[in-house]
């Protein structure tokens, strides 16, 4: 579970509602679009918080930066069903999110699960993405060690309350993670984001982490034909859902930009937001101002 360092919107950015063909998405939006506009899609869990710390560096930089709650999760509704959060369905509010930023293509980034969202928004249709950004997330199923515990969660979804089953991940939590090394109004803020995610998108959304298939071949299709947005991928130097190495040989495969974030593990953006948003801001620079033919 990804913790933002601080609550704190830097100044000019704005907390509001992204009307979209599909619905409204809660966002998190800083900066001007000088040098372009990127969208931020959060992982398992998680929600646009998770990177409130690169906004002010990233606007900084010239970009517009949006970050977004996918349907269900946080404070953009969902209904509770699983089948309105497949991975077709969630692609297509990335796009419908795109498309209601406005401003010609977007760079556009996904953590974690979000990584996997954003792939598959990518393979249904290249041309509104000036770049692809896969942090943190990998070219199929998650790690075997935290299956188990996506497992665990399913199984408690149909029978327990969300509040059981938050107090029964704190207790799975190893000391460092403990509420104690965690400011009381992020702690706070984790618990209420928790209970407000839809129990149906976890579910769904766990299932997919279990099952996604290796679609790297895919996409490096896309670069064979020349379709493929200029692909980063960037992670922390220790990654508990797929491996480092893993996530070295899918860049050499897709001939991808490759960062790794000393000092960092699965949430780069929120354990070291300078050092990874100086390299996405390098990253976007390097790509054209005019949309891909």
């Amino acid at each position: 579970m990804s913790k933002p360092p601080t609550l704190s919107l830097p100044p000019g950015a704005r907390s509001h509602l992204l009307d979209t063909a599909r619905g409204p998405f809660a966002v998190l939006d800083a900066g001007r679009p000088e040098r372009g506009t990127a969208l931020l899609v959060p992982g398992f869990t998680g929600s646009k918080e998770d990177f409130i710390a690169v906004l002010e560096p990233l606007a900084e930089a010239g970009f517009r930066v949006v970050a977004v709650d996918g349907r269900g999760q946080y404070e953009t509704p969902g209904p509770d069903r699983e089948s309105a959060y497949t991975r077709a369905e969630l692609a297509a509010d990335v796009h419908a999110q795109v498309a209601a930023l406005s401003g010609g293509p977007v760079h556009l980034l996904g953590h974690s699960l979000g990584g996997l969202l954003c792939r598959e928004a990518v393979l249904r249709d290249t041309s509104p993405f000036r770049s692809l950004t896969l942090m943190s997330s990998g070219p199929g199923a998650i790690a075997a060690g935290q299956q188990e515990r996506l497992k665990l969660l399913m199984g408690a979804l149909p029978v327990l309350g969300m509040e059981d089953i938050w107090q029964a991940m704190r207790d799975l939590d190893p000391p460092e993670a403990a509420d104690a090394e965690t400011p009381p109004e992020v702690a706070a803020f984790l618990r209420e984001r928790w209970l407000r995610t839809v129990p149906a998108q976890l579910l769904a959304t766990a299932a997919q982490l279990l099952a996604e298939p290796d679609r790297v071949a895919e996409l490096a299709g896309l670069a064979g034909s020349g379709g493929l947005p200029p692909t980063h991928v960037l992670s922390g130097a220790v990654d508990y859902a797929w491996p480092v190495e893993q996530l070295d040989a899918m860049a050499a495969l897709l001939g991808a930009h490759r960062t790794v974030i000393t000092g960092a593990e699965h949430s780069p953006a929120a354990e070291r937001p300078a050092e990874t948003a100086a390299a996405l801001a390098a990253f976007w620079r390097e790509q054209p101002e005019h949309a891909r033919p």
